[in-house]
């Protein structure tokens, strides 16, 4: 009898294949290139330890070892993402490109980020990328890129304003996410807020009585994720450009330029174009890149940014780097391509899929959907979308299965709403469908 008290009698036991051997299985010395070998010698001592138990036979270890081994060496697991959500915050914001993707892949070994490869001296970091994004923006007389959007404002606030004062409409105070209120981030750094207007108005006459000497500049916060309707009134920048100091204007959500599905939300062109000295954005948002906070303005002003020693700290590596830039001149991203899918198309796709479900024995249906940006952009846009409907039970198998789909639920129901769901992707959906009863 076993010792441990397995109940497994010493014959099994010496049955059991040893350590050296299992790990020369093709598909475990594969895993060990992929993983690293002390993850599947790990895995290969847990098989082990389950024959000895007896849970597993002898000549199963190997199948068992592989069956514990993750699908990569990373924590995080690729899904879909069927929550009619675009830019969903818990999921990563905005999915990159192919092209994007393409170019972090090749950027991950040995790059020429700061160096001049013509003459082997050293240049200036990050230069293609940042003269993409002056292509991008051409009202923008220079550009730096630092490591999100609340870290381009921080430090614009530091660099211009610390001991000195901001002015901001009490309108604009805003919360960003995750209990982070922007006054506080302003505050951090040494700038001191000079509020003006009230909550629901605030006119250019009420910035020109607070603006003084010491003024640093006045600050335009687009308030990306709420609305107020009604009784309002919000000085624009053309109105506060003569002031005689400094519109900085954080537009949130990333949008370089006007864009037809979303004429309402603020873009950098735009702004700068109307006398803005320096626009803040997000980079993971509606420009569909990777995470990243963009300045865009006077070429004085971004100087004294860049040369900052905050700068260094809040600087981005070369995988963004590569991946910003093939964002700008690289195809359309994944979320311009959600933004401008026509429902007929996204209805049609859901009524096949439903179709085949249904001839599996799923009680799957297609039903019209209401999709939303998210992350922080154009709130209160709706956009008209379609959706698988599944019971509700489908729900968590869906999310913890092979290929983690996260839906919502609504009504008594799981919806997997199709419009940042890319087509290609819709035979992988209809097969995580199935593998929740096993067919």
């Amino acid at each position: 009898m076993d010792p441990t008290g397995a109940g497994v009698d010493t014959n099994v036991r010496r049955r059991i294949p040893r350590t050296d051997a299992v790990l020369r299985d093709p598909r475990l010395l594969h895993a060990a290139a992929r993983l690293g070998t002390a993850r599947v010698k790990s895995a290969v001592h847990r098989a082990q330890q389950r024959a000895r138990e007896g849970a597993v036979p002898p000549d199963a270890v190997a199948d068992t070892a592989v069956s514990l081994l993750p699908p990569s060496a990373g924590g995080l697991r690729p899904v879909i993402n069927a929550t009619g959500v675009l830019l969903h915050t818990n999921l990563g914001r905005a999915p990159l490109s192919a092209a994007a993707r393409q170019a972090v892949h090749e950027a991950a070994g040995p790059t020429d980020v700061e160096l001049d490869l013509r003459t082997g001296v050293r240049a200036r970091r990050g230069r293609t990328a940042l003269a993409a994004l002056r292509a991008a923006v051409p009202d923008a007389e220079a550009a730096h890129v630092v490591n999100n959007g609340a870290a381009a404002l921080v430090l614009a606030a530091t660099a211009l304003a610390a001991g000195r004062e901001i002015v901001v409409s009490r309108g604009e105070m805003v919360e960003i996410g995750d209990g982070f209120r922007l006054p506080d981030l302003l505050v951090s750094t040494g700038a001191r807020l000079r509020e003006v207007g009230t909550t629901n108005r605030t006119t250019a006459a009420d910035y020109a009585q607070a603006v003084g000497p010491d003024t640093a500049f006045v600050l335009k916060v687009h308030p990306s994720n709420f609305r107020i309707t009604g009784f309002t009134r919000a000085a624009t920048v053309a109105e506060l450009a003569p002031l005689g100091v400094p519109v900085v204007v954080d537009i949130g959500s990333g949008l370089l330029a006007p864009h037809p599905a979303l004429p309402e939300e603020p873009d950098a062109r735009t702004q700068l174009a109307a006398g803005a000295a320096l626009v803040t954005a997000s980079g993971d948002k509606l420009l569909g890149g990777p995470q990243c906070g963009l300045l865009l303005g006077r070429e004085d002003l971004i100087g004294t940014l860049s040369r900052h020693p905050l700068a260094r700290a809040l600087r981005v590596d070369k995988l963004t780097l590569a991946a910003l830039e093939a964002t700008l001149t690289g195809p359309a991203t994944p979320t311009d391509e959600a933004l401008r899918a026509a429902p007929e198309p996204l209805r049609r796709r859901a009524e096949r899929l439903a179709a085949l479900l249904a001839a599996d024995g799923v009680d799957a249906r297609a039903v019209p959907s209401e999709a939303t940006v998210g992350g922080g952009g154009a709130p209160g846009v709706t956009l008209s979308s379609a959706a698988l409907s599944l019971p509700e039970r489908y729900a968590r198998p869906l999310r913890t299965g092979p290929v983690p789909v996260v839906g919502r639920l609504e009504a008594g129901r799981c919806l997997l709403d199709l419009r940042a769901v890319p087509e290609a992707d819709d035979e992988r959906l209809a097969e995580a469908v199935r593998a929740v009863e096993g067919r």
